[in-house]
């Protein structure tokens, strides 16, 4: 069975960390890594991730994309 898992566009990231707060597992961790607009970006465990869809649901800026994977 395939399962669902978040990918993340880090160009399209502000640094709000809403995703980090949100996500159930800890799979999402904010780095000291900048994007080419100057803000701080995240990281997601595909491992931990269970796309549940937390992140994608609280981000304001579309960063999220849950899919699914074999």
């Amino acid at each position: 069975m395939a399962k669902a898992k978040a990918t993340a566009d880090v160009s399209l990231c502000k640094g709000c960390r809403l995703c980090v707060g949100s996500c159930p597992v800890n799979a999402i961790e904010p780095l000291k890594e900048m994007n080419k607009k100057g803000y701080e970006i995240i990281r997601i465990d595909r491992e931990l991730c269970i796309g549940c869809g937390n992140c994608y649901r609280m981000c304001p800026d579309y960063v999220f994309t849950i899919s699914t994977v074999d």
